[in-house]
């Protein structure tokens, strides 16, 4: 080879050009590192949220004690993938991320959420006159339920992939199809609540997935001719009213063995203990990320994890949030007279946190499953509160949040009083009931990176809340197989309670 030819293939074109892909896959792999990191999918545009950024750390997985016959390490198997997961119907996710960019700015009704639910058409009335819907843009997907009855308030979508990354079946529920028909020797188990239960949309699976996987695992182990159904029929927003009402017109017709009972944030009022409120208006928030950076680099963060991660640095830079909670002004805490904290009196007329309420609807649940020789399981329930903790502002900015703006203007000295009275109060309602009892609050590590926000957990803190359960649920499921009650004997089942969704659109005028 001359040198002239050596000079021609080393032109300042060419080497430009190498420096550029050079560049360009460095990026690449940056970015395929940091979606890795995230739990993001590498092709997608927009991202979905981030599933998770910190994995579960040394030592917290054995703080959990094992149930006999599992094995630790299968806490790393996951799911096989979804066999229902498919795209979007056509047009939704144009939909989906034109929410995104326009939000409505009210805080009510959310475009990207709410927009495909299913609402009951008992609960939706005239939509011109409901609080939030009315401020649905003029179209609404609803339902007619089969009782007439105004609650729940909506479903979801049924056998759909949704824009967020939700996967339902043929009843509207998160995870894998029913089996229709009910295979002989299967035991049915199914998980109800709010968010907490349904856990985050764009995560790849919730716990009760994880759980009945591991459940699985622990039969194939031990040769059980048996197969676990394990569904999940929880819903953010709903209350416990709400929750008796799926368990009667969606769950009872499938002859469940065991529903699993997860709430204590939506109808949580700390306000039932105090004395006079204060001033209701919070103190304007800090300054955060979404206030101070520009915005070219937000909308770059929904198409680059790696532009993620700069905003967030952006962002640690120029918040003033500093952790700690935030100032509160002064209030009086006045407890129930009568009532010993320690020891919760089931009977107390004027329990705190709408635990009266809470308590008659677990005993309509109770008594529908009776009917059909199912059991309930409830559980203590997780909050990220402790007085004088100091927190991430950034990393952990949504716990804040939350403490400090929607639970405004309690102290985290109270938030954390009841939270342990409620959990306290639910251990004895089960001990009382004769009920197996899932004690999350004691056994899930108090760690600010398990957590979203004060009480929605991250993947790795969504993994151990499965796990814990897996670990709480095997004495009574191993009874029952050992005594034969479970599987239990075939028996006809009613259909299935799905539903038709229809869309119907409005015009409310602006005085509506």
């Amino acid at each position: 080879m001359t040198a002239r030819t050596k000079e021609r293939r080393s032109s300042p074109l060419l080497d430009t050009l190498l420096i550029i892909a050079s560049v360009v896959f460095s990026i690449a792999v940056a970015e395929g590192v940091v979606r890795i990191l995230n739990g993001q999918p590498l092709l997608a545009f927009p991202l979905p949220e981030a599933a998770d950024s910190v994995g579960v750390k040394p030592g917290q997985l054995e703080q959990i004690p094992l149930a006999d016959g599992v094995e630790r390490q299968w806490f790393l198997a996951d799911p096989p993938p979804l066999p229902n997961r498919r795209k979007p119907p056509d047009g939704w996710q144009e939909l989906f991320h034109y929410y995104e960019a326009h939000p409505s700015g009210d805080g009510e009704f959310r475009g990207t959420v709410d927009t495909f639910k299913v609402w009951n058409n008992a609960f939706v009335g005239d939509p011109c006159k409901h609080r939030f819907l009315r401020r649905a843009p003029g179209k609404l997907f609803v339902y007619d339920p089969s009782d007439g009855a105004a609650s729940p308030p909506y479903r979801f979508y049924p056998d759909v992939t949704l824009p967020d990354w939700l996967v339902t079946n043929q009843l509207g529920w998160r995870g894998l199809p029913l089996q229709v028909p009910r295979g002989e020797k299967t035991v049915r188990i199914v998980f109800v609540g709010a968010s907490t239960t349904v856990d985050g949309h764009h995560m790849p699976f919730s716990h009760p997935e994880l759980f009945g996987h591991w459940l699985d695992m622990w039969a194939a182990s031990r040769h059980l001719d048996v197969r676990f159904e394990v569904l999940n029929a929880g819903r953010e927003s709903v209350i416990s009213t709400d929750i008796a009402a799926i368990v009667h017109s969606e769950v009872l017709p499938l002859n469940p063995d065991l529903v699993v009972y997860y709430e204590g944030v939506n109808q949580f009022r700390p306000a039932s203990v105090v004395e006079k409120m204060p001033d209701q208006s919070a103190a304007p928030p800090p300054r955060t990320q979404a206030a101070t950076s520009p915005a070219w680099l937000r909308a770059a963060s929904r198409y680059s994890a790696l532009m993620g991660r700069v905003l967030s640095a952006v962002g640690r830079a120029s918040s003033d949030l500093d952790g700690n909670e935030w100032p509160k002004p002064d209030y009086k805490v006045v407890w129930p007279a009568g009532l010993d904290e320690r020891d919760p009196d089931l009977a107390h007329p004027n329990l705190p946190v709408s635990l009266n309420l809470i308590q008659r609807d677990l005993d309509r649940i109770r008594a529908d499953l009776a009917t059909v020789g199912g059991e309930l399981a409830i559980s203590s329930f997780v909050w990220m509160v402790k007085d004088g903790i100091v927190l991430d502002p950034i990393r952990h900015r949504y716990i804040l949040e939350q403490l400090n703006v929607a639970n405004y203007p309690f102290r985290y000295r109270d938030v954390e009083r009841l939270a342990k009275f409620q959990n306290r109060l639910l251990t004895k309602y089960a001990a009382v009931h004769h009920l197996p009892f899932i004690d999350f609050a004691r056994y899930l590590p108090f760690d600010p990176d398990l957590f979203v926000d004060a009480v929605h957990l991250s993947y790795a803190g969504i993994r151990l809340h499965g796990w814990i359960a897996l670990q709480q649920l095997l004495p009574t499921i191993e009874k029952h197989l050992k005594d034969g009650t479970w599987p239990a004997s075939p028996r006809p089942e009613p259909p299935l309670p799905t539903f038709t969704p229809r869309q119907i659109t409005f015009s409310c005028s602006k005085g509506s």
